[in-house]
């Protein structure tokens, strides 16, 4: 067990980050069982920083979610699955970002759903961060109303080098992870994604200090983050799509369009994971799972959807789930930082 450090220049030029998955060349190289602490922009580099800012006319739309990455796990191998243990995830600053953007979001028409209409509104609004009290503040623009928010910090990209030699833009999300855009991607959640390609080259980046369900107008809380991680390595089982796991929750993510076959793959992928930990027919899993299923719309917005279902680990038992990684990559943590991280602001799975 070693704790590796890995910190990239504040004060490059954006057009040098990492704004994909797939096709680049490792910053690092780390070993299973290696706790990481890093950290991330936010989605605009620090570019969009004051209500006066519009991140049309500061950022460049081909420079947007640099990612922090991407890095080499030694051993790593398609077929594998990489498992990632969010230790912590606390903002850097004390400020972060939202904003509408022209023709983007769920309330507006997009270039995938055209309609007769204008653009709404681009606006910026500027959120407060405490991170001592755990709060976010909200200031309305156009009136003096204000209301303190949990902090409940996550990232909203995580993923690995894509299939087939694909390069994915940091903006998308699919079965290798990237911008699924879910409040479960908090502290105390562990990931895990299928290899694809030899070293995985996972990523992380796209801060949020809160986001709710569906990440409606298409921006968080946006904002740079300090994150601690347990990297490692599950040999010969291969994780078709993202899976998170809570201390209360096994949750199954899809990623595409409609929103209707998002849910299916999520549900179909929950499904066969409830077979794998129980031993129950496919039939059987499927009637347990509907009875029981909690299923919050991730992301509404990217390019492809993301939904989440998620089953309570109660009813499972004194089953591990995934051969018991989740704890075993807590205590991990625990034993290597010498204390238990300290609680976040936020809600728990």
């Amino acid at each position: 067990m070693t704790l590796q450090h890995h910190d990239h220049d504040p004060d490059a030029d954006p057009a040098s980050l990492v704004y994909t998955f797939g096709g680049a060349a490792p910053v690092a190289s780390v070993a299973p069982g290696t706790v990481l602490s890093t950290w991330t922009r936010d989605c605009f580099a620090g570019r969009v920083s004051t209500r006066d800012h519009l991140a049309s006319q500061r950022v460049d739309p081909r420079f947007l979610n640099p990612q922090t990455g991407p890095f080499f796990v030694e051993g790593a191998e398609p077929g594998d699955t990489l498992a990632l243990h969010f230790v912590s995830i606390e903002p850097r600053e004390t400020w972060g970002v939202s904003t509408t953007v022209p023709f983007f979001g769920a309330l507006t028409s997009t270039l995938l759903t055209p309609t007769l209409q204008v653009a709404l509104p681009e606006l910026t609004w500027i959120y407060g961060i405490d991170t001592e009290a755990g709060l976010v503040r909200y200031e309305a623009r156009d009136s003096d109303f204000t209301v303190d928010l949990p902090l409940d910090p996550m990232h909203g990209t995580v993923g690995v080098a894509p299939a087939l030699g694909e390069v994915r833009n940091s903006l998308v999300p699919g079965d290798w992870g990237g911008n699924m855009d879910t409040p479960e991607l908090r502290a105390g959640t562990t990931v895990y994604l299928g290899v694809n390609v030899p070293g995985a080259l996972f990523s992380l980046g796209d801060g949020h200090a809160r986001q709710g369900e569906g990440e409606t107008c298409g921006v968080a809380v946006e904002t740079a983050m300090d994150t601690v991680l347990v990297v490692d390595l599950i040999k010969g089982a291969p994780c078709p799509w993202p899976r998170l796991e809570s201390d209360t929750h096994l949750i199954a993510t899809g990623s595409t369009r409609p929103l209707d076959d998002a849910l299916r793959i999520a549900h179909a992928e929950l499904v066969h994971w409830v077979v794998a930990e129980t031993g129950l027919s496919t039939m059987d899993a499927y009637q347990l799972v509907s009875q029981t299923v909690e299923t919050p719309v991730a992301n509404m917005v990217d390019t492809a959807y993301t939904v989440t279902a998620k089953f309570p680990k109660a009813l499972l038992g004194d089953r591990a789930p995934m051969g018991g990684v989740h704890e075993r990559l807590k205590a991990i943590a625990r034993v290597t930082l010498g204390e238990t991280p300290r609680k976040q602001g936020g809600r728990s799975s």
